[in-house]
């Protein structure tokens, strides 16, 4: 149940549309396996088997979104051009030119496309109405790239925004490193990461051990700034913090697994009570992240009222 990887955005404040409004709108958009010339299909699926399209509890949405793929290795497509090729160097003597092999593996994408292996793969996203966050269970900037396309079309205005704070996560997390009292409610863990911001590329990666103070502090007296910071919150969850604002490697800790319902009797009870778990402490975590970070960016934040008015 546990988001494992956070790509965090804003939800605006104007959004008001209930779980059945919202599952309405998606539906208009619900997964159907691609016909035989789709190399990619996209559509919005139950985040429970047999479930709504919108699972909801207390003001917090589940929805996921279905991407199906038809697998059509190069290789495979390279290999049946050549053969082509070789064919029709037999019949016009002379081998095809670069256009013509242009229009040979186009082809023969269309003609294996039908017999290719789809797979499918669910992406979930967490909806929260009470402290405006929209969230993307994923590490891939592609998948929430998809996420966010079909979201944009099936709601209208489109009410997703960029998270900007007003410190830089690399500015801060180098900050941390060198002075952890600067964290309120964090701590930091010992796999870190350090990287030029030249053009030189150069990196230094701390795993499963302590950063050294004063090695980080000549690293950055080198023009380094740290770009992965592996953290605790609150002594409750463990996190890898980017320099992209992505939150990475998610783990509730043993205080956490231990608060889970027992009184849950079935599924549906577990599952909810699992959801209320988790959307209630990545929820504070994430505000005091922002929080450490500098809280919204102003200009932002300033933006974002406008609109709401």
């Amino acid at each position: 149940m546990w988001f494992k990887n956070l790509r965090i955005y804003r939800l605006d404040t104007a959004f008001a549309l209930s779980a059945q409004q919202l599952a309405a709108l998606l539906a208009k958009h619900q997964f159907a396996p691609g016909g035989s010339q789709e190399p990619l299909s996209l559509g919005w699926v139950p985040p429970r088997d047999g479930g709504e399209l919108v699972h909801e509890v207390n003001g917090q949405y589940l929805i996921c979104l279905r991407a199906e793929k038809k697998l059509l290795p190069s290789a495979v497509v390279n290999q049946a051009a050549r053969e082509k090729a070789r064919e029709i160097e037999e019949q016009q003597g002379y081998k095809p030119g670069r256009k013509q092999m242009k229009e040979i593996k186009e082809q023969i994408i269309i003609d294996l496309m039908p017999r290719s292996h789809a797979v499918q793969r669910d992406t979930m996203v967490w909806i929260d109405t009470r402290n405006h966050w929209f969230v993307i269970d994923t590490a891939l900037v592609a998948k929430s790239d998809e996420v966010l396309g079909l979201f944009a079309k099936s709601v209208d205005p489109f009410p997703v925004l960029p998270l900007y704070t007003e410190q830089s996560p690399a500015g801060a997390m180098t900050a941390w490193l060198v002075d952890e009292e600067q964290l309120a409610n964090f701590t930091v863990d010992q796999d870190t990461e350090l990287r030029s911001t030249g053009d030189s590329g150069a990196a230094v990666r701390y795993v499963k051990q302590s950063a050294d103070i004063d090695e980080v502090r000549k690293h950055v007296e080198a023009g380094k700034q740290c770009t992965r910071l592996a953290m605790t919150w609150a002594d409750r969850i463990s996190f890898v913090l980017t320099d992209a604002l992505d939150v990475k490697r998610v783990a509730p800790l043993d205080i956490l697994t231990e608060k889970q319902d027992v009184t849950a009797v079935n599924d549906d009870e577990i599952f909810d009570a699992d959801m209320t778990l988790m959307t209630s402490e990545l929820a504070k975590m994430i505000s005091d992240l922002v929080e450490a970070l500098g809280n919204l960016r102003k200009t932002e934040l300033h933006c974002h009222c406008k609109k709401s008015i």
